[in-house]
C-alpha cells in the first residue's frame, strides 16, 4: 500500500499523455509517466518517491510497437521484458532482458521502465548503446527523434513533461556476433554484480557496462584499449580498467576490488569468444 493518495490516468494517445502532464502541473500536482510501475510502486511504498498522479502509457499504440519498418526495429517503451524475450527479434536485447530480475517480475517490468528507472543497473539500455540506436521521445513540443548518445548520459536526460516512446535500431545490428554476461555474487536471480555486453562490428568489439559504476555506460576509450590486438589480453584489459569513466561501486553486492576482479575475468571470456568469431 502507498502511504499517500494517487490519481491515475490512462491516455490513449501521445498528445493526451503530454496534455495530461501539463494540466496536472498547472494544478501544482507532480505527475510521473508509468509503464511497468514496479519501481514506482516499490519506491513509493518506501517513501523514496513522492507523486500526486501517474500517467499510464500502456494504452498508447506507439509505445507497444515491436516490429521491423524501414530496416529498423521499433521497440516500444511499454513492452514488457518477457514479451521482448519471447519474440526474440533482437537476440542481444533478449539475452540481456531475460537476466533482469525473475520471470514474474519481467512480466511487469517494461523496456521504458527499466531504461528510464532510478535503480542504477538499467541493463536493458546496453544493447541500444552498443547499436547506436535512436530514441523517440514526446513532450510539449511534440515528437522528436535523436541518437541515444545525445539523450542518454548515465540516465535519459529528458526535459520536464517528456517521456520515452520508442527505441529504433538499424536491422543490420541484429545479426552481428554478440556476447553478454551477467555476474552475480549471490543467488541466481539476486541483484547483479556487473553486466558486460559486447557486439562485433566491422571486426571491432564494442562494450557496454552495468553495475560497474553508479550508471550504465559505453566507453569508447575502454573500447580503444580492448581492441589493441597487437598487445596481450592482460595489458588490454588493464588499460581499459584505467579508463573506467567513474568511481567503481563498493557496496553490499561487492567491493570495488571484487568488481574489478570479476570485470577482468568477464572481459577475458567475452574477448576470447568474440575474437574467435568468423
Amino acid at each position: 500500500m502507498l502511504a499517500f493518495n494517487l490519481e491515475y490516468y490512462k491516455p490513449k494517445t501521445i498528445e493526451e499523455a503530454v496534455e495530461c502532464f501539463f494540466l496536472l502541473k498547472k494544478e501544482n500536482k507532480r505527475a510521473i509517466y508509468y509503464s511497468g510501475g514496479t519501481e514506482i510502486l516499490t519506491l513509493g511504498r518506501l517513501n523514496l518517491l513522492q507523486m500526486d498522479a501517474v500517467i499510464d502509457i500502456k494504452s498508447i499504440s506507439e509505445c507497444l510497437e515491436f516490429n521491423f519498418e524501414h530496416n529498423q526495429l521499433i521497440a516500444g517503451a511499454a513492452l514488457s521484458l518477457t514479451y521482448i524475450e519471447e519474440r526474440n527479434y533482437f537476440p542481444l536485447l533478449s539475452t540481456v532482458a531475460k537476466e533482469v530480475a525473475d520471470h514474474t517480475a519481467r512480466n511487469k517490468i517494461t523496456l521504458g521502465g527499466n531504461v528510464c528507472g532510478q535503480i542504477f543497473y538499467r541493463e536493458a539500455v546496453l544493447p541500444f548503446l552498443l547499436c547506436d540506436s535512436n530514441v523517440v521521445i514526446a513532450g510539449e513540443g511534440g515528437k522528436e527523434t535523436a541518437s541515444i548518445h545525445q539523450i542518454f548520459n548515465g540516465a535519459f536526460q529528458l526535459e520536464e513533461g517528456q517521456f520515452l516512446i520508442q527505441l529504433l535500431t538499424d536491422q543490420e545490428y541484429i545479426t552481428m556476433p554478440f556476447a553478454s554476461l551477467k555476474k552475480r555474487q549471490q543467488w541466481e536471480t539476486g541483484y547483479p554484480l556487473i553486466t558486460v555486453s559486447s557486439i562485433k562490428v566491422d571486426n571491432r568489439l564494442r562494450f557496454a557496462f552495468s553495475g560497474l559504476c553508479s550508471f550504465p555506460f559505453r566507453s569508447t576509450e575502454m573500447e580503444d584499449a580492448l581492441n589493441q590486438a597487437n598487445k596481450s589480453l592482460h595489458i588490454r584489459i588493464q588499460q581499459a580498467i584505467d579508463h573506467i569513466p567513474a568511481q567503481v561501486l563498493d557496496d553490499i553486492e561487492g567491493s570495488r576490488e571484487y568488481r574489478l576482479f570479476v570485470l577482468r575475468n568477464t572481459l577475458e571470456e567475452i574477448i576470447t569468444e568474440l575474437e574467435g568469431e568468423g
